[in-house]
């Protein structure tokens, strides 16, 4: 499977309760309502895209995030997969997954993630890393690939210079 293209890199922190909150973490229905529909159902739908759009939760695809023009930039957008695994790298090793009481860990070893990123991203499979850290809050690292296989309609957000 051949694919080419460049990634972005998007991260997360915040509580378990945020991220439950999967309605907030989905793009409105994309059909926006007919000219004839009601207005309220209009503002509905607007009001809907707007809280997508700006709020830094992760969508529940993670293809999505390129919907988020502003949540973008140039730091976080790499066109070889090295920079984008060492800047997972960087951010695992930040907010270090929480561990239980006896020292076993709770999440496979940053090696073993590593493998797999190494192997998904050239091939145009994101990436998407979430866990608790010791604070129990949640931390939700992605590295999308763009164009996305399975959002090509999705336009870039920041192309690379």
């Amino acid at each position: 499977m051949s694919w080419y293209g460049h990634w972005h890199g998007y991260g997360w922190t915040g509580t378990p309760v945020s991220y439950a909150r999967e309605g907030n973490r989905r793009p409105p229905y994309p059909v926006p309502p007919p000219p004839e529909a009601k207005e309220e159902d209009k503002a509905r739908y607007r009001d809907a895209a707007n809280e997508f759009l700006t709020s830094n939760l992760p969508p529940l695809m993670t293809g999505h995030w390129l919907l988020k023009r502003n949540q973008s930039a140039e730091e976080f957008t790499w066109t070889n997969p090295e920079s984008a695994l060492a800047w997972l790298i960087k951010r695992h090793q930040e907010s270090s997954p929480f561990e239980h009481a006896d020292g076993k860990a709770a999440y496979c070893a940053l090696e073993q993630k590593l493998e797999h990123a190494a192997d998904a991203l050239p091939r145009g499979v994101d990436v998407s890393w979430v866990h608790y850290t010791r604070s129990q809050t949640m931390v939700s690292l992605s590295v999308v690939c763009c164009p996305n296989r399975f959002h090509p309609d999705i336009p870039c957000p920041f192309p690379p210079s």
